[in-house]
């Protein structure tokens, strides 16, 4: 993993779009964001992150869902991708509403075709639940766009860690 920008910006290109598969499973996006190395400093490289997030296809965001627990459920593995989900979704930790999320993440996943993904850092499982209840309100209209965000927040939050 790069320490720090210097050593992120060094990384052989292939290396760097590994590092940043980590933080968003999209390959259309780790190429975008390697491929503008190297970065004068970390705003510059969030930009970078942020602007190459938005422009991810419907199909991009398809595949980086497809790296994403299921909200509620602990991650497996011990990578940097497995830690960070756990890490973010510990808010989901809560027995009170634990079948209530595994419903409505079954009834999300029937009715989108994918997982319920929310930008989960700082949210108690309430508040995660209450959201996928309004979500599932949405049209596939409505919902891509709420999806692509919620992807992008994680993708930059991701990236603040890989590049300290």
């Amino acid at each position: 993993m790069a320490s720090d920008l210097a050593d992120f910006n060094a990384l052989p290109a292939a290396e760097a779009e590994r590092e940043l598969l980590a933080c968003c499973a999209a390959p259309a996006w780790a190429k975008a964001v390697a491929g503008g190395r190297p970065y004068p400093d970390r705003m510059a490289l969030r930009a970078a992150g942020d602007a190459a997030a938005r422009a991810l296809t419907w199909p991009d965001v398809v595949l980086a869902l497809s790296a994403h627990p299921r909200i509620g459920e602990r991650p497996a593995g011990e990578g940097r991708e497995a830690a960070w989900s756990r890490r973010e979704q510990a808010g989901a930790d809560d027995p009170s509403v634990a079948a209530a999320l595994v419903a409505a993440n079954r009834e999300y996943e029937e009715r989108f075709g994918h997982v319920f993904l929310i930008f989960a850092s700082g949210k108690s499982a309430s508040e995660m639940l209450a959201a996928a209840r309004a979500r599932l309100a949405h049209d596939e209209a409505a919902e891509r766009p709420v999806v692509q965000e919620e992807l992008r927040k994680i993708a930059l939050l991701r990236l603040e860690r890989l590049v300290p």
